[in-house]
């Protein structure tokens, strides 16, 4: 068994650990990357691309880490540790614990940048600055408002004592109350806004883009960047499904759990595409606009709509309830090793985990601005720790998981874990645990590595 010294507290109910384990996957990935990576790989088959892949390896991968949580019952750092002692194998593995907690420490550190725009953006739609704009006039104000330093200074700063706000009210009074209140309000935000969406004479387009394939536009980057985008989204590899898992009571099924939050991760992804794209194809706009569909595109769309001022700052309130909920469990990990290796007080623990955040988050910012020429390896700051994170990082940290749990752990304690009543159904998570999974994580890092 492992060494258990580090027991913390645990959620409530299964209810709570499917809330904030879904707050933890949805997040900006849903509704600003996906939206637009759909928009520039052309659609339906990219969709359909895109749940394969959360099916093959997402799914497998989620229930390896919750599962991997639990048995440890501590930060992942500590978790992999005592995993790697009970299993007799190196104590080296306690680094993809390290890589975990590090990835979604660095993650943090640029997320909480663009999640203050969503924020900013907030107010800038109720003051009506995007009353019948130009594209032209969109992207300058983007543009400006992004490079102004001081400006961004304040809305990752509000952001950060939000996410640190939360976490420091510990397990049931901050994380999970939290995401108790965020999550309904999340959900309900983006019905509201699908119920917009559905009114516009764009809708019929969109559905056809969305879930017609056609796969004359599936490329093989395609395929590849759903694959990344299915790990992605889940917000796997970053320690804090692991972290969250850890807090799971002993009689709640890992399995059903996590295909739950799956399922709500990839509803949301796809709502916000309902959300979106029919205000896209309204107003005769280009799906594929990049990463600037959602500050750049939609506020023209908005703009030019009955009520768009409001239904464009309900459409930010929504990106940053996402976002937050997605932070404070980035941010978890890091807090719960503090607490166990460090013993500060829950509050402190908080308190300089989020302060480091936010002055390497100052770096982000700043390589919009005055630091946009410092250059490393061809990237400026932003753009570096997003590659490392992202394109490295998290598919190694991924990997990792899949091999532990499906080739480390004994087969007995596995399923011991899970408690499948299936059979089948345990024994096909073992197989793509084992094989799919890993090879899916390796395929993504030989593209980000340009080797394939």
């Amino acid at each position: 068994m492992t060494d258990q010294r580090f027991v913390h507290v645990q959620w409530s109910s299964r209810l709570a650990f499917v809330l904030a384990a879904s707050g933890s996957a949805i997040g900006l990935g849903n509704i600003w990357k996906f939206p637009y990576l759909t928009g520039e790989h052309g659609g339906g088959a990219f969709v359909l691309v895109y749940l394969l892949c959360v099916a093959a390896i997402g799914i497998p991968i989620m229930i390896a880490e919750t599962l991997l949580g639990r048995r440890g019952r501590q930060s992942p750092i500590n978790a992999m540790r005592s995993l790697a002692e009970a299993a007799k194998v190196s104590p080296a593995w306690q680094y993809a614990g390290w890589l975990g907690v590090i990835s979604g420490f660095l993650i943090l550190s640029y997320y909480s940048v663009i999640a203050g725009w969503a924020l900013a953006y907030v107010f800038k739609m109720n003051s009506a600055l995007f009353s019948h704009i130009t594209p032209e006039t969109a992207a300058r104000y983007f543009d400006e408002f992004r490079t102004d330093p001081q400006i961004q200074v304040i809305w990752h700063t509000l952001f950060m004592v939000a996410t640190v706000a939360i976490v420091s009210r510990g397990v049931n009074g901050g994380l999970e109350k939290g995401t108790r209140y965020l999550m309904p309000a999340l959900a309900v935000m983006l019905v509201v806004l699908v119920l917009y969406a559905v009114g516009t004479e764009g809708l019929g387009r969109a559905v056809a883009f969305l879930f017609l394939p056609d796969f004359s536009r599936l490329s093989g980057e395609s395929v590849l960047t759903a694959m990344g985008q299915a790990f992605f989204s889940l917000g796997l590899g970053m320690g804090s499904i692991m972290v969250y898992g850890s807090y799971l009571p002993s009689h709640v099924s890992i399995a059903r759990s996590t295909i739950v939050v799956a399922a709500a991760d990839t509803a949301v992804a796809l709502f916000a595409g309902l959300a979106i794209f029919p205000i896209v194809f309204s107003n005769h706009l280009e799906p594929g606009m990049g990463p600037g569909l959602i500050f750049q595109t939609l506020p023209i769309a908005f703009g030019a709509m009955p009520g768009g001022s409001f239904f464009g700052a309900l459409f930010f309130v929504l990106v940053f309830f996402a976002a937050l909920t997605s932070s404070i469990a980035m941010i978890e990990p890091a807090v719960a090793w503090l607490t166990e290796n460090r013993g500060l007080s829950r509050e402190a623990a908080s308190a300089w985990s989020g302060l480091a955040c936010w002055g390497l988050g100052l770096g982000t910012l700043l390589s919009f601005s005055s630091w946009s020429d410092v250059r490393l390896f061809g990237r400026n700051l932003f753009e570096l720790l997003d590659f490392l994170t992202a394109d490295v990082m998290l598919p190694i940290g991924g990997f990792l998981v899949a091999v532990f749990a499906g080739w480390v752990l004994s087969r007995r304690d596995t399923e011991e874990e899970l408690e499948m009543a299936d059979s089948r159904a345990y024994e096909a998570w073992r197989f793509l645990v084992r094989y799919v999974a890993p090879s899916g994580m390796g395929i993504i890092f030989l593209k980000a590595m340009e080797l394939i």
